[in-house]
């Protein structure tokens, strides 16, 4: 069952049953990208738009009370989520979002028809360009929608940040009094607590989540109204200020139209921003990952300091093998994030003139950065980091064989002295403190004091340098 619709190029057999039409099913041949749909978010707010605009046309006196009630209705319902399955259309495609304009323009009209009882495809009543797309372009609708689309899904990347930073912070309290090596070059280096390294953690990840709230600031100015060029061609006096008053007041969102509509329609920078904050929290989530899958190594073979919760067995060949497999998920979304940054960059520099045709592909990998880092981090606090545990009997042997406290001794025995004493802990296994203690190069109380928890993790002199002898030097 079919229905035939026409456009500027011809004539085409629509499937009778859907609410979208001939320049959606033409998207549909033109443009086989990935295989994805839109997400439900910008589905959504392309209902918001077409709703507001809808309202600000009855107000203008452009559009009457009975097809602006109907398109009203209609496009209620697609922010709604009602009508999610009849946006088939590819998100990376030519026309600057053409396509996903008109299918929302096409889905709205046939389902006001159906509202006011009259068949799909019956446009000498309600037009999808006519009537739903009236004061707009696609140059200005999918912006703006786009924008409330992103700025809905980093609310829940920011919030999935600032989970995981709680999570390290709690981690932190837990493993404050753990004493370990600190490693550089991967070498020993000097003491450390785990809870410093766990603290570091969660300063990182906050740092990230206020770095990516600070970008979306510069999302909440929209460009609705400028139509075409950002001129406002064909837009009624007053529709500019109308809809972005109607968006914010829906969406909860502190919108407000861009000062330049021009500026605002041709360049994105602002989205190159938000993109830039995402890399750089997957960049800082990527390398927090790789460290917690060398703490966690082994458990025999490897540094073996903390415990990851079991979350899958890790072998189809290995019986009883278990993987870091959350960290390894961190890692390789971090790895799209990053890629995805590339292509937003390629985007942005590559648009012309008045308008940025290439702004499919950059809100296709943006919003895919913003959820997949919402979605993995979530994962990652809840089946990992909250599940954290020390091997405190594992990170006590490393500290006990190793030279790594030699350091702090440095100013009470001079460089010299230390690495002799170092070198003859490497060759046969003594501790550090023993060394010292035999060789007579400092008292044992003030050793203890020096080789305490509290002076080796917080930089203290415990022992005023020059009251002890072999320090006078």
């Amino acid at each position: 069952m079919t229905r035939l619709e026409r456009d500027s190029l011809g004539e085409l057999a629509v499937p009778a049953h859907v609410y979208y039409g001939i320049q959606t099913l033409r998207a549909l041949h033109n443009f086989p990208s990935t295989g994805q749909r839109l997400h439900p978010e910008m589905i959504h707010a392309l209902g918001l738009v077409k709703r507001a605009a809808a309202e600000a046309n009855r107000s203008a006196g452009l559009l009457g009370d009975e097809l602006a009630s109907l398109i009203i209705a209609a496009s209620q319902e697609v922010a709604d989520g009602r009508w999610d399955d009849q946006f088939p259309v590819d998100p990376i495609q030519g026309g600057a979002g053409t396509s996903i304009n008109m299918n929302a323009n096409e889905v709205i009209a046939n389902r006001a028809l159906e509202l006011a009882g009259r068949p799909r495809g019956d446009y000498g009543y309600i037009h999808p360009l006519t009537h739903v797309n009236m004061s707009q372009s696609t140059n200005d609708v999918v912006p703006t929608a786009f924008r409330i689309a992103l700025l809905r899904v980093l609310e829940k990347t920011s919030a999935s940040l600032k989970a995981l930073g709680d999570a390290f912070d709690d981690r932190a309290q837990a493993f404050s009094n753990v004493i370990k090596v600190g490693r550089t070059h991967l070498q020993d280096g000097v003491p450390i607590a785990l809870g410093q390294e766990f603290g570091a953690y969660a300063a990182a990840v906050r740092r990230a989540a206020a770095r990516l709230s600070a970008a979306a600031q510069e999302l909440l100015a929209v460009n609705i109204g400028g139509t075409a060029v950002g001129t406002g061609l064909n837009a009624p006096p007053g529709y500019r200020d109308h809809v972005v008053r109607r968006l914010a007041e829906w969406t909860g969102l502190p919108l407000r139209s861009a000062d330049d509509l021009v500026d605002a329609t041709q360049n994105v920078d602002p989205l190159v921003s938000v993109s830039s904050a995402l890399r750089t929290a997957a960049v800082s989530l990527s390398k927090i990952a790789s460290d917690l899958r060398l703490l966690a190594s082994g458990p025999y073979a490897g540094l073996g300091e903390i415990q990851l919760p079991p979350v899958q067995p890790g072998s189809s060949i290995m019986p009883g093998k278990v993987n870091p497999v959350m960290a390894e998920l961190i890692n390789q979304v971090a790895f799209q994030v990053q890629g995805n940054d590339l292509v937003v960059g390629l985007a942005a520099q590559h648009g012309q003139l008045e308008l940025n045709v290439m702004v499919p592909v950059l809100m296709h990998n943006l919003i895919q950065s913003a959820q997949m880092l919402a979605n993995a981090v979530a994962a990652f606090t809840d089946r990992c980091v909250r599940g954290v545990q020390a091997d405190r009997d594992n990170i006590q042997r490393h500290l006990d064989r190793s030279i790594c406290t030699v350091t702090a001794l440095n100013p009470y025995i001079g460089y010299e002295a230390a690495a002799r004493v170092a070198k003859q802990s490497l060759a046969t296994g003594r501790p550090v403190r023993d060394i010292v203690l035999a060789e007579g190069l400092l008292p044992a109380d003030v050793v203890d004091a020096v080789l305490s928890p509290e002076n080796l993790t917080r930089g203290a002199l415990p022992v005023p340098v020059g009251a002890t002898g072999p320090g006078s030097r």
